[in-house]
């Protein structure tokens, strides 16, 4: 387990220093390129999925990170079915290949991670473990499309995430030991929640990710204080003084109202 741990974390380490480098419209130069080449499209994804399950295990993951790279970059239309065939074949690279792939397509993280969890549900969580690490920002759709592929895995899927965004962590340990069967769409929700009131910062972000600081004066001016009020006198002249109006009592008129 630990050595799989090790392998795992070198693994994502090299795809978030390299992955991003290789575009999927230009593949880079590896041994499979040429051997994917002389394939039809139609057989591409068995045939990725022969050239890593015949790898020896030392150098089954780094077979399988230039696989995928090479067969992404022949055919971008086809990653979903190459990760999905190498995932199947060789069930214990699955996170590793949907991490790649996921480097390389970064919109389509979610729907790669959830294909390689259908075709390897026991690694559901290394699975979103991997791909959250390369798209950290997707964590949740990552989450719920492995979680709707594999129901059963909600602790580890939520394990998962807390592995790959430190800063979760707390808040995802704390649902675990409250929730038996933990779904995983209300715990993220709740961890959301959690984190945005314990940072003041997140009040201040915007939903495209700009942050707006509080424009608030150090020095604010004092307001004045509002001066006496004014007392007219009646028999004075018929000006009134700035400040407001002080009217006399009416005189009250002796033998009726006085029409």
């Amino acid at each position: 387990m630990k050595t799989e741990k090790v392998v795992l974390a070198l693994a994502t380490g090299s795809l978030l220093l390299f992955g991003l480098s290789s575009h999927a419209a230009n593949p880079v130069s590896s041994p499979s390129l040429s051997i994917l080449k002389s394939v039809p499209q139609a057989e591409l994804p068995g045939k990725a999925a022969s050239l890593v399950a015949a790898a020896d295990a030392k150098s089954q993951v780094q077979t399988a990170v230039d696989v995928i790279k090479s067969g992404i970059g022949l055919n971008p239309g086809a990653a979903s079915a190459i990760v999905g065939a190498i995932a199947a074949r060789t069930p214990e690279v699955a996170a590793v290949t949907a991490a790649t792939a996921a480097s390389l397509l970064p919109k389509q993280a979610s729907a790669l991670a959830k294909t390689a969890a259908a075709a390897a549900p026991k690694f559901a969580g290394k699975i979103v473990e991997a791909v959250c690490a390369v798209a950290p920002n997707s964590y949740k759709e990552i989450a719920q499309a492995v979680a709707d592929a594999v129901p059963g895995a909600a602790r580890e899927i939520l394990t998962g995430v807390a592995a790959a965004i430190p800063s979760l962590k707390g808040a995802i340990s704390n649902a675990l030991a409250i929730y038996k069967t933990p779904s995983v769409n209300l715990v993220l929700s709740q961890t959301y929640a959690t984190t945005a009131a314990a940072t003041p910062a997140a009040l201040n972000t915007l939903t495209s990710g700009m942050t707006v600081t509080p424009n608030v004066n150090p020095n604010p001016t004092p307001i004045g204080l509002p001066s006496a009020p004014v007392n007219l006198d009646p028999g004075s002249t018929g000006q009134v003084p700035s400040g407001g109006r002080d009217y006399s009592v009416p005189t009250a008129t002796t033998g009726g109202h006085g029409l």
